[in-house]
């Protein structure tokens, strides 16, 4: 069955140079710059293929709003600045207008553009991919955030009324369900990893509670386009992977927002999809998480046993930043176990993992793991342990370290911190940082966030005439609880 072509009745408009980002670019070169973008990157933990044609582009005014990737690495790499500071459209502007075929077909050529304000003409500018091609780090104009492509997405058995990506998560509402048989493309299987991607945005900055409920439609939709099978093998392990990826992230969400069974359910439905398409990287990604919930729901060697099940599917993949998450997976559950010369092992082997560096091999979900997130998941194996001031060092540390866009991660360090502090006799410290994370509240809705607070603030009931301490304690009891 071949792909409907979706056609508009609108000419495509010319692009419009973004010369306030080549403004920003200044005397360095095209290569020069997309060096600079890449090393931005790294600093945060992100993964993006620039060069100088996609900066070529930007300048064009060909990719008229960026990535979630890039989006992070710019405004690293310009803090204070918003993306419309950069010159880019808003987001919810761009969608794909013109006539693309969304299944399986030849890439599209584009034109060559020289870069405004320089000499310089990158050369022919790359097709516009299909999503079987595309760099999963790169976005462009008429792909990213699609009408076509998120229609796709909800439609595999059921026609859509409406879909749509709001500031705090996913709402969808579908009509009477279309039961007639039909074969899915790339178009779908792009729109599914697009859903996955937004989700994780959405998370690091808001936290999971508000999304959870909003996101099992999406999760749905998912597998009734398994079952509807796909056009080609390249598309149908796309569609397995996307599937398991979004079960592992609905699944987080629910795991952060204190719904341990639901998560536990999601997670074994990614394992076994992960298992029935033999993907390697989605089982030990479900492994991994696993792992992360036994701990939290106290039992330790399960969460052991799942880290080193994880650490043996992961092994042929080559990612030592992978190896490295998954030890302190481990470590976590040997802390559990009160086993700390177990943890300690495993925290050195982490460590030496980790220092290896990045790798051309590394998931993309990884990409929260920077030196924050290790130092954080250290501090909370010294913690478990009743190590209290070598868990508030690394705490501290880990969120001075954490970059401003994961916001639900700094919340989460600070309230480790603010325990540790409060566990190990500096009731007015604690009541300090207690205070950053009631602040970062108003963004961030997270239960695993609160019940830490309210277990820290009940530490703190006996040093109410401390400095601060009864400020933070009136303070925290006037937030509202999350349902």
């Amino acid at each position: 069955m071949t792909s409907s072509t979706v056609t508009s009745s609108q000419s495509p408009r010319p692009p419009r140079p973004n010369l306030a980002f080549r403004q920003l670019r200044g005397q360095r070169s095209p290569g020069e710059f997309a060096a600079a973008v890449r090393r931005s990157a790294r600093e945060i933990g992100e993964r993006v293929s620039c060069d100088a044609r996609y900066v070529g582009r930007v300048e064009a005014g060909e990719i008229r709003c960026p990535n979630y990737a890039y989006e992070r690495v710019f405004l690293h790499m310009f803090p204070g600045r918003t993306l419309a500071d950069l010159g880019f459209a808003p987001r919810s502007s761009v969608r794909g207008r013109g006539a693309r075929e969304t299944g399986d077909t030849p890439p599209v050529a584009h034109p060559a553009l020289p870069a405004p304000g320089t000499t310089e003409t990158p050369g022919a500018y790359e097709p516009y991919d299909t999503p079987d091609t595309q760099d999963p780090y790169e976005t462009h104009d008429n792909y990213e955030e699609s009408d076509v492509l998120r229609r796709a997405f909800m439609r595999g058995g059921a026609t859509v009324a409406a879909v749509s990506l709001g500031p705090l998560g996913l709402t969808y509402e579908a009509s009477a369900a279309d039961r007639s048989v039909r074969r899915v493309g790339a178009g779908e299987a792009g729109a599914l990893e697009e859903a996955v991607r937004r989700i994780r945005l959405l998370d690091d900055r808001h936290g999971a509670d508000g999304l959870y409920r909003r996101a099992a439609a999406p999760l749905r939709a998912a597998y009734e386009l398994l079952d509807a099978g796909a056009v080609r093998q390249t598309t149908a392990d796309r569609l397995h992977a996307g599937a398991g990826e979004l079960a592992i992230s609905v699944g987080w969400l629910a795991h952060d927002s204190g719904r341990f069974d639901d998560a536990r359910s999601h997670y074994a439905e990614a394992l076994a999809t992960a298992r029935v398409s033999g993907d390697a990287a989605l089982e030990a990604h479900a492994f991994c998480n696993t792992a992360f919930l036994a701990r939290d729901a106290g039992r330790p060697r399960e969460a052991v046993r799942a880290a080193q099940a994880a650490q043996r599917v992961a092994r042929p993949l080559g990612s030592p930043r992978l190896m490295s998450l998954l030890a302190l997976r481990e470590a976590g559950g040997w802390a559990g176990l009160a086993d700390r010369a177990g943890c300690e092992q495993a925290l050195a082997r982490a460590q030496s993992l980790y220092e290896r560096g990045r790798s051309e091999a590394d998931p993309e979900w990884m990409s929260f793991y920077g030196e924050a997130e290790l130092e954080g998941l250290e501090a909370q194996c010294w913690s478990t342990l009743g190590d209290w001031p070598r868990a508030a060092r690394h705490a501290r540390r880990a969120a001075h370290l954490q970059n401003p866009h994961f916001t639900r991660n700094i919340a989460l360090y600070t309230a480790e911190l603010t325990d540790d502090l409060a566990r190990g006799g500096h009731p007015d410290e604690a009541a300090a940082a207690g205070m950053r994370v009631l602040d970062l509240l108003d963004e961030v809705q997270s239960s695993r966030i609160q019940t830490m607070l309210a277990a820290t603030a009940r530490v703190l009931l006996p040093h109410r005439r401390a400095s601060g301490v009864s400020a933070f304690l009136e303070r925290h009891a006037s937030v509202p609880r999350t349902a």
